[in-house]
């Protein structure tokens, strides 16, 4: 197939098969969201936590690490009898991977921040919240952004595996032109999984250029994992 019959055929899947372009673009992103947003709610209060014990930290920031390990095709596998086919399924174990990022950079970053910054505002009379987040979240927001920038792009890589059991998504079109050998639905699954991972990046970045007052905070990594992005300089006004 040359180059042109193949751009031919990409064009006409957008002229006659426009209707379930859009059906798989937005399953992927409805796929996506959840799962981010399940590992927002459950991993910064988690990491948060963490912060605070040491114990807690080794011991659920390493549980957390070894489940990321697992790869979340076997995840999708194991779910399934539990909770069959469809969203649910790829939900967990796409969650399972967006979670630690999130949880251990959140954890870094509140563990990270100087004890002189908090006794300085309690000094001045704020009360816990207030110093959670006037003074806490301002600072441990640029890495924590950071890692649900890389737990979005890499839910968004991985979503296409859903499309195995059922859940829908840009999968459907990689695999459909897998068994088809049809060049023209991988080019668009694949081209369309990497142009999103490029938007949610670049949306998420100007996110956080909009609402970091501060940035480049110094962070250095503790025993207990790794930091998940970069997030090191010196602390200046944004």
């Amino acid at each position: 197939m040359n180059n042109a019959h193949l751009l031919e055929k990409i064009i006409t899947y957008f002229q006659t098969r426009s209707d379930v372009y859009a059906e798989a673009f937005a399953r992927h992103i409805m796929i996506s969201a959840i799962c981010v947003g399940i590992a927002c709610v459950v991993g910064i209060p988690l990491g948060i936590a963490c912060a605070k014990n040491r114990r807690a930290r080794v011991f659920i920031t390493g549980l957390f690490s070894t489940l990321r390990i697992i790869p979340s095709l076997a995840v999708l596998f194991i779910c399934m009898p539990i909770f069959g086919i469809g969203l649910a399924p790829a939900l967990v174990a796409l969650s399972f991977l967006a979670i630690p990022p999130v949880l251990i950079n959140t954890t870094q970053a509140f563990a990270s921040i100087p004890a002189p910054i908090i006794e300085t505002a309690e000094a001045m009379g704020m009360t816990k919240g207030m110093t959670l987040t006037r003074v806490k979240f301002p600072l441990a927001m640029p890495l924590i952004l950071t890692g649900v920038k890389t737990a979005t792009i890499e839910v968004i890589a991985s979503a296409t595996l859903a499309a195995y059991i059922g859940a829908g998504g840009f999968g459907n079109l990689i695999f459909t032109g897998l068994g088809l050998l049809r060049p023209d639905l991988l080019i668009i699954g694949g081209a369309s999984v990497a142009a999103l991972s490029i938007v949610a990046d670049t949306l998420l970045s100007k996110l956080e250029r909009r609402i970091v007052r501060y940035r480049d905070i110094e962070v250095k990594p503790l025993p207990s994992g790794p930091v998940y992005g970069h997030a090191a300089g010196a602390m200046e006004a944004a």
